[in-house]
């Protein structure tokens, strides 16, 4: 990714599945005026379903970095950074009962980049200027994971269960827990994070 052409302040969160990524970013962007501060999510650039590897009994597997379209994510990135508007087609998770929209990214003072391989993806990570890693603890986030895909996604809990033992732990082994000891910011989501992301906002408050 070229070097940026503007005075945008690149922030990457990730953290592993159902560490409260997506609901700290909410909460984080109440604090700020809209034109100050923008987001992209790595969900909104998973591969079609037909394009993601399978494990050994045929479960598609979507904790793989190879089931995001690495590209197209460094691309729309990397043209926030030069000032462009980008338009991107929200990601469902596979739920029919949603019918997707068209999210439209504006530049802003303040980028968010968040998903799980904000940190693995190289390109990305080498452009950061504030790397913030989302920590909880394993029972913690099987608890609201399975919470979570029976009320939004539609999955049984056999099926979050086996996803949790065969696909999400060895992912957060390999691709995200390795990166949290090199992050700018720890924060820790077992039960509130309010005080943890105080400190994060007014540090990008001092930016807009």
């Amino acid at each position: 990714m070229p070097k940026k052409s503007n005075s945008t302040y690149l922030v990457g969160i990730a953290g592993g599945s159902a560490s409260g990524k997506s609901s700290i970013l909410k909460e984080l962007l109440n604090h700020f005026h809209p034109e100050d501060i923008s987001f992209v999510t790595q969900d909104n650039y998973y591969l079609d379903r037909l394009k993601q590897a399978v494990d050994e009994k045929g479960e598609v597997n979507f904790d793989l970095p190879t089931a995001i379209d690495r590209e197209a994510l460094v691309n729309d990135v990397e043209a926030l950074l030069k000032g462009e508007t980008v338009i991107r087609k929200e990601y469902t998770f596979n739920n029919p009962k949603v019918i997707p929209e068209y999210v439209e990214v504006k530049p802003a003072k303040i980028l968010i980049v968040e998903g799980l391989f904000v940190f693995h993806f190289s390109e990305l990570a080498q452009r950061l200027d504030l790397r913030v890693y989302i920590d909880a603890r394993d029972d913690v986030k099987l608890l609201r994971r399975l919470k979570r895909d029976a009320l939004e996604r539609g999955y049984s809990e056999s099926d979050v269960r086996y996803r949790w033992e065969n696909h999400v732990k060895p992912c957060y082994k390999s691709y995200l827990r390795p990166y949290r000891d090199h992050c700018d910011v720890v924060l820790t989501n077992n039960v509130h994070y309010i005080k943890g992301l105080n400190v994060l906002v007014n540090h990008l408050k001092t930016l807009v």
